[in-house]
């Protein structure tokens, strides 16, 4: 293999350990993952093999004389990246865009903080709060109650996760103020059903995109990171559960009961 030829298959192989870590970080799904690097790799005309976990993304070229691996830290999801990678890699299959331009606007997603302002997204914690309670036919005052405390308890998560790097205490603790929030308004008689305000208030910490790529997979045969995101979803469930518990006992004990 010449000189030029080697560096090229480096560089790929750079970029493409660079796009499985930002797909893997963001939440995408391991075979997702997998598929989209081997497919840059083809279209740059280099034979690949990738292995990923949520842990690391490893990269090795056809002919075993180029490897990289790199390793992966979750930070949550940000589908947004995941739709921004996706749609550069089928514009390099595509032939839109040329490798040097692919490799430019990873490194640019790479550093881009894509998010959308907290307020927004309190709002939506809040409109998916309400949702449930539609099942329910809750009345309006639980309705805006399911609201107002959901926004909170996912504003404490937010301020939480900015403080510390404790895994699942911010569920925990955000459980226990949506907990307790939704007992007290419940006993001085503003609201009817506590435990269905706390139910729907606790919609936005659920960690629904963990089990459903878990699931999808397991399903997949990629058992290893399907049981690690199942393993994870279900110590936030028990987080949060834990905080409910512990909310609503003290609250018994404390204020009598609800």
């Amino acid at each position: 293999m010449n000189k030029n030829k080697e560096l090229y298959q480096q560089q790929v192989i750079k970029v493409c350990a660079q796009v499985g870590k930002i797909l893997v970080a963001s939440g995408a799904e391991i075979p997702r993952v997998e598929q989209t690097v081997e497919y840059i790799g083809k279209s740059a005309n280099v034979d690949i093999s990738c292995y990923v976990t949520l842990s690391a993304v490893f990269i090795d070229s056809g002919d075993g004389m180029a490897s990289h691996f790199v390793k992966v830290q979750l930070k949550g999801f940000n589908l947004q990246k995941v739709d921004e990678i996706n749609h550069l890699s089928r514009s390099f299959q595509e032939g839109s865009i040329t490798f040097t331009q692919l490799a430019k606007q990873v490194e640019i997603i790479s550093e881009q903080v894509i998010d959308f302002p907290k307020r927004y997204k309190v709002l939506g914690a809040g409109l998916v709060s309400v949702t449930p309670m539609m099942v329910f036919t809750a009345t309006w005052v639980d309705l805006a109650l399911a609201f107002f405390i959901g926004m909170i308890g996912y504003s404490t998560l937010h301020t939480i996760e900015r403080r510390t790097t404790v895994p699942y205490i911010k569920e925990a603790l955000s459980s226990f103020i949506i907990a307790t929030l939704a007992s007290i308004v419940t006993l001085v008689g503003l609201g009817q059903s506590s435990s269905s305000i706390i139910l729907c208030a606790l919609m936005p910490l659920v960690p629904g995109l963990s089990i459903t790529n878990s699931l999808r997979e397991i399903i997949s045969r990629h058992t290893i990171s399907g049981m690690m995101r199942a393993v994870d979803a279900v110590l936030t469930a028990g987080a949060i559960g834990s905080g409910v518990i512990l909310a609503t006992s003290l609250t018994n004990q404390l204020l009598g009961g609800v």
